[in-house]
């Protein structure tokens, strides 16, 4: 594994540098540094500056409005800005942009990538993913909704669930059974749906936190042209997996630098509150580092075989695995050195998003902790699939072990 970078990519980084030594306020100190309304305003404004310079996309091909560079530089250009604790835009492009957008690259006829991607860059079109259903979660390829063939039109019916974005989308990607009679992940067909089509019906999801992160989409008779579909009829699995791989081969990059943040603030909080003397906690946090640490080699171990290679293999759910799990234990340990202080909220906003860390430069609030402890750890073991399918996948493709007995 060979950790250092091509001259070309280092020459790119400066470039990133001096972007963000330009564009960043002086007394930057993080996203997280900024309440809820602050924070949008500014990551929206942000996002507009990167795509001006071809920073959004940038290895998109120039045709289509991005930077025609390549993976190795983008990868660059998300470390770059997580480490200057910036996102690349607000939680929509996850899957806008790094997700839908590049397996529309990777897959879309000419036709879809000359009037989706210039639209995606320019932020007018928001992406929703529509995968999971009420019974097909961790077994996606159980899915149910179907998508019949009528004339040049497909006709769906069925429902999707646990939809990120889907209040504020345009249009949401979703995979449909197209074949009945095939096989699980046979016979099923990645389609692309705006939202305002007749039929769709959206369904926030309140949660205990009196948030709605995610919705319920519910599809009845919506008629879409028959070329709204990405890849061959049937062969959608392919493409949803590739889907997963632009996921996961960011993540790799970003993770280890997200969670050394949090862990940094982990420290400040143990010495916050007199707290780094006690060798219970002292060796909780020399645990965590350890295991920081060697999340940022297990991605270095990935991204080497995703630029080598343009897809991830099973390593990708060590990967998941073991940050999600990490990331409970870390939870608890902040939990442990607030004390009866982690008992009541103080100090302003929240986590915006209940997904791995809070944003870097965040206070350290009680209402930052608790809800990383209580939410974003406890989620990390679900979303993006469950610790328990990340094991089997583990034992399968990995070790060798027999599948679980139907």
């Amino acid at each position: 594994m060979d950790l250092r970078y091509p001259p070309e990519a280092e020459r790119f980084r400066e470039r990133v540098k001096s972007f963000l030594a330009e564009h960043l306020p002086s007394d930057w100190e993080g996203i997280g540094a900024l309440d809820g309304a602050e924070a949008d305003e500014f990551l929206w404004a942000w996002r507009h500056k990167l795509h001006a310079r071809r920073l959004l996309g940038v290895a998109w091909p120039t045709e289509y409005g991005g930077g025609g560079l390549t993976k190795l530089e983008h990868l660059v250009l998300v470390e770059e800005c997580a480490r200057a604790r910036v996102p690349l835009g607000p939680g929509s492009d996850t899957v806008t942009v790094k997700m839908f957008g590049n397996t529309l690259v990777r897959w879309g006829t000419e036709e879809q990538k000359q009037r989706i991607l210039p639209r995606i860059l320019a932020g007018d079109d928001v992406w929703c993913q529509g995968y999971s259903e009420p019974d097909a979660g961790s077994d996606l390829a159980g899915l149910r909704l179907t998508a019949r063939r009528d004339g040049d039109e497909w006709v769906l019916d069925g429902q999707k669930i646990w939809t990120s974005f889907a209040t504020k989308a345009t249009s949401i990607f979703v995979l449909a059974r197209t074949d009945p009679d095939a096989s699980k992940n046979r016979g099923i067909s990645f389609l692309l749906c705006p939202i305002d089509t007749p039929g769709v019906e959206v369904r926030p999801i309140r949660m205990l936190t009196g948030l709605s992160d995610f919705s319920e989409v519910f599809f009845h008779d919506v008629r879409i042209p028959v070329g709204n579909i990405v890849g061959r009829v049937n062969e959608g699995w392919t493409v949803a997996n590739s889907l997963l791989a632009h996921e996961r081969g960011e993540e790799a990059a970003v993770n280890p630098i997200m969670f050394r943040f949090e862990l940094d603030r982990l420290v400040a909080l143990a010495r916050q509150h007199d707290r780094l003397g006690d060798p219970v906690v002292r060796d909780g946090l020399a645990w965590c580092h350890m295991k920081v640490e060697t999340m940022r080699c297990l991605g270095y171990r990935i991204l080497t075989g995703y630029l080598r290679d343009g897809v991830l293999g099973p390593e990708a759910s060590i990967s998941k695995l073991y940050w999600s799990e990490y990331h409970k234990v870390a939870a608890r340990l902040a939990m442990q050195i607030l004390g009866l202080a982690g008992l009541v909220r103080d100090g302003g906003r929240r986590p915006p998003r209940a997904f791995r860390t809070d944003d870097p430069g965040a206070p350290n609030s009680t209402n930052s902790w608790i809800d990383i402890f209580m939410l974003n750890s406890m989620s990390g073991t679900v979303y993006a699939g469950t610790s328990e399918v990340q094991r089997n996948i583990i034992g399968e493709s990995i070790l060798g072990l027999p599948r679980e007995p139907r």
